[in-house]
């Protein structure tokens, strides 16, 4: 890992412009691929632990393969669980607004019902609307260090289940047919149950984050409706504004987030317009709880498939 020293001589301070005061920073002066330098790939790391999520403009020269082999200088590449990489990629997710699962428009972090989630996103814009399209993120150890003292010693010994089987009807209620098809054929075509820490410890900065987002679906030990009053309670300080960046999209830009540190939220607020970005994702580590204890699946078992008619 680089220092803070090494990141001034690589990326000027100049180039580097914070968004808000607690998450988010927009790199400038920098072309993306797989030939940049150790350092400077050291250097992004360092700035990505820093601000959670960086954003780079007019990055137009990447493809998927290209796209990919910059992501990989970040760690091994992993494909989505379920809906597998797109052809010729070892972990491109196509997320296109006209195709089902393309809307990601609750908050989340990036496929946390398996225990080692990715660890880094890598998101580019292809097609993006003229208005509209834009993604919020929020800074979950800021989230974390919000909380009252008796909170923070309650959310240190939860845990909870998440999954990517839950009520779609009742999470998106206007979906289309299509994307309840997707929803049911492809994206829970296995279906998986882990138990994570509310709470986990970076392991790179040390620093405590609040891991939930909606494939949360109990805390362990209590009932449905007291999970979901819980959950309420401390979801409130990750999506509170003072801990957010939106980033408005051009075609072109990239935006690289922790998931170990972060949620996010695609704004669906633009109608019939044609909406693309394409995702790499770097492998992760499991978790960790502030005891020391592991995050663990409990479940993996792929649904039957429907019979024909």
């Amino acid at each position: 890992m680089s220092n803070p020293v090494l990141v001034n001589q690589i990326i000027p301070e100049s180039d580097v412009v914070p968004l808000t005061g607690r998450v988010g920073a927009e790199i400038r002066g920098v072309r993306l691929g797989g030939d940049l330098s150790d350092a400077q790939v050291a250097a992004i790391n360092q700035l990505l632990l820093k601000h959670k999520v960086i954003f780079f403009r007019d990055q137009g020269h990447l493809d998927d393969l290209e796209q990919e082999s910059f992501a990989r200088r970040l760690g091994d590449l992993v494909p989505h669980p379920t809906q597998g990489p797109a052809a010729g990629t070892a972990s491109i997710l196509n997320l296109d607004s006209s195709r089902g699962g393309g809307r990601a428009d609750q908050w989340h972090t990036d496929v946390t019902f398996v225990d080692a989630y990715p660890k880094f996103s890598v998101l580019r814009g292809v097609v993006i609307p003229a208005a509209g399209g834009d993604t919020i993120w929020s800074n979950t150890h800021a989230a974390y260090e919000s909380l009252p003292a008796s909170l923070k010693a309650l959310a240190d010994n939860l845990w909870a289940i998440h999954s990517n089987a839950y009520d779609y009807a009742a999470v998106r209620p206007r979906a289309t047919a299509e994307e309840k098809k997707h929803f049911e054929e492809v994206f829970t075509s296995t279906v998986y149950e882990t138990e994570h820490p509310v709470v986990r410890v970076h392991p790179e900065t040390g620093e405590r984050s609040l891991l939930l987002g909606n494939f949360v679906q109990r805390l362990v030990g209590l009932s449905k409706s007291d999970s979901a009053k819980l959950y309420e309670v401390f979801q409130s300080y990750v999506t509170a504004p003072e801990n957010t960046v939106r980033w408005r999209w051009k075609a072109g830009d990239v935006a690289i987030w922790d998931n170990r540190a972060t949620q996010h939220y695609a704004v669906n607020d633009y109608g019939d317009q044609h909406r693309v970005v394409r995702r790499a994702t770097v492998d992760g580590d499991v978790p960790v709880s502030i005891d020391g204890r592991r995050s663990i699946t409990h479940v993996k078992a792929a649904k039957p498939k429907a019979k024909a008619a």
